[in-house]
């Protein structure tokens, strides 16, 4: 879908100049998330160590309001205050509309099952199998680019139907081929690829709620 409200990327490289590059991908990625979104789709996200927190960051970004209110619709309002009286009327004040985006937990009892019972490799991408559906997307998070269980996963998500997305840094890497849309950072330290996800993945979620939240229902 084309983007009517790009303010965000293009303030993002305003404020980063050396992610000029990056901003077709990052573009790509607003958008295919908020079409996801529209068609009833969902989000889901991996990666490991300080990666795996940006996943869970990214989510809580998407899942509820950002810097925008998200009130729920009059409708759902109505319906809470009907079955619930007062009760439904705080939720129906507090509740906030959201993109359905789950992080693949490495750390969940799920993935300890995966890990003890098969190959602990697979724990994404046995998520992935399980969880995501033709339509969703995927997003691997990879500094290096190149980590065995974020390469699994895309391979599980597209040869499922799922869109896929990768976070990495400037060095070709595994996932890069495995990606609809690789979003590469001009560094190669861990550390320096991470400070430059930051403020695109807040670029893009920022996006996502101005397209899909910025007018009220």
């Amino acid at each position: 879908m084309k983007l009517k409200k790009l303010s965000y990327i293009d303030l993002l490289i305003e404020r980063y100049p050396p992610l000029a590059d990056c901003g077709p991908a990052v573009e790509w990625a607003a958008a295919s998330i908020c079409r996801c979104h529209l068609d009833g789709g969902k989000v889901l996200l991996c990666g490991n160590g300080g990666s795996a927190a940006d996943a869970e960051h990214i989510v809580g970004e998407l899942a509820k309001g950002f810097v925008l209110p998200r009130s729920i619709s009059e409708q759902d309002k109505e319906l809470l205050i009907a079955q619930h009286g007062d009760a439904g009327e705080h939720l129906a004040n507090h509740l906030q509309r959201g993109v359905r985006a789950f992080a693949l937990g490495g750390g969940s009892p799920l993935a300890t099952a995966i890990a003890n019972d098969g190959d602990p490799g697979l724990v994404f991408s046995q998520m992935t199998y399980v969880f995501g559906q033709p339509g969703d997307i995927l997003i691997g998070i990879s500094t290096s680019g190149n980590s065995k269980n974020i390469v699994a996963a895309l391979k599980v998500a597209r040869t499922f139907g799922m869109r896929t997305i990768g976070m990495t840094g400037s060095k070709p890497g595994t996932m890069d081929s495995l990606c609809d849309a690789i979003i590469k950072v001009p560094a190669t330290e861990t550390f320096k690829v991470q400070e430059y996800h930051l403020p695109i993945y807040h670029a893009i979620c920022l996006t996502v709620e101005a397209e899909l939240f910025g007018d009220k229902i």
